[in-house]
């Protein structure tokens, strides 16, 4: 007695045939049994018979096996064969997830490199907290599925995929896990102008607009503040806007870029920078001031995030005491001090390393009436 499998290794899901040879005598049939098949009885001719068909399931070596019967059904033999089942190769589960209406929308899909014509059966997402909702699968195409839920950014979602009953899948299909994504986060900055502020007289001002960090093209931006009539501009690849303001009167001007209309996804539309503050000046002759050597350095006393101290000067003409300076670096207010007789201001302030690397600093007041102002460097004391 002999069984031979034809082919004797073969892929998962794929047909084999088994045929035998040498039945015992006496038999008439032979009973061919493999796996979780329904069994096939076929005749014995000659001593042979066969071939049986079954589709292979699993992967490894598996055993078929024959049971041989004579007319009165009573078993006279058997004999068994082995196959090797290649198995079927990985899929994959492909799902996003969205938010139309309110409810979360899960859009799958499913690929398989030996196709997706014996992919039937139902997928599963499960939900936080446990509950599920299922789809069904035809062919490896499953439509969008509405959970019924509104999820928030940072939930989870399982996926997973079960074969209909009695099919035979020709990939496999890990479950995967899904989280809602963050919502796109947009960030503003204005950034402080370059040289003296004079009312009256135009000021360019710079935005820069980003998306998870990313530059936002086509965005616009509106500057506004101090008085100003409000202008608006768009941002180019970089995400930089500019716009130009002018001043009525002199003094600390607040000033804001405020995103009013983008084309991107990203929710920047009526997001705001931080305000800065930037002072104005008259441009007037009642007097003046000059910046005095000024230097910082590091002060391991200081806690963050101000950890450099820095020592300010300037001095008023014509010299009087009493005069309220104010100190500016890198576009901010770090502090006021008031003149001695000489006409002397000197500010102990603290800084943060943007302002301690910007390397000048401003000093402003009113002088005879006028407002006036001057800049100058702001190196570290040495030694350090």
């Amino acid at each position: 007695m002999a069984v031979t499998i034809i082919p004797s290794t073969v892929a998962a899901c794929s047909n084999f045939t088994a045929l035998v040879t040498g039945a015992p005598p006496g038999a008439t049939s032979a009973v061919f049994t493999y796996d979780g098949a329904t069994p096939q009885t076929l005749p014995v001719v000659a001593g042979g018979a066969g071939p049986a068909t079954f589709t292979a399931v699993g992967s490894g070596v598996q055993l078929l096996s024959v049971s041989y019967v004579d007319a009165g059904g009573v078993v006279v033999g058997s004999d068994s064969g082995t196959v090797t089942v290649t198995a079927a190769p990985a899929g994959t589960i492909s799902t996003t997830l969205s938010a139309p209406g309110g409810t979360t929308t899960a859009t799958t899909t499913l690929t398989c490199s030996a196709g997706l014509t014996s992919v039937n059966g139902t997928l599963t997402y499960t939900l936080p907290g446990g509950a599920t909702v299922t789809a069904a699968v035809v062919n490896g195409v499953v439509a969008p599925t509405n959970l019924g839920v509104a999820l928030t950014p940072g939930q989870t979602v399982g996926v997973s995929f079960t074969a209909a009953a009695g099919s035979c899948v020709a990939c496999t299909f890990t479950p995967i896990t899904v989280t809602i994504p963050a919502a796109p986060s947009c960030l503003v900055l204005l950034l402080p102008p370059t040289g003296a502020v004079v009312a009256g007289q135009p000021t360019t001002l710079t935005a820069l607009v980003l998306c998870n960090g990313l530059p936002v093209s086509g965005a616009s931006v509106t500057f506004s503040g101090g008085g100003a009539t409000p202008v608006t501009g768009t941002t180019n690849a970089s995400g930089i806007a500019t716009g130009s303001l002018t001043f009525p009167t002199a003094g600390p001007a607040s000033v804001t870029a405020t995103v009013t209309a983008t084309n991107t996804t990203c929710s920047c539309t009526n997001v705001s920078s931080t305000p800065i503050t930037i002072n104005v000046t008259g441009g007037g002759t009642g007097g003046t001031i000059q910046v005095l050597p000024s230097c910082w350095q590091v002060n391991l006393q200081s806690p963050l995030p101000n950890p450099f101290a820095a020592t300010l000067r300037a001095r008023v003409s014509p010299a009087a005491a009493g005069v309220t300076v104010s100190f500016f670096v890198g576009g901010q207010l770090v502090g006021t001090a008031v003149t001695d007789a000489t006409g002397t201001a000197t500010l102990n302030a603290s800084l943060n390393l943007l302002q301690a690397l910007s390397g000048s600093f401003t000093a402003t007041a009113n002088v005879g009436g006028t407002p006036v102002q001057a800049t100058g460097p702001l190196p570290p004391c040495l030694p350090l």
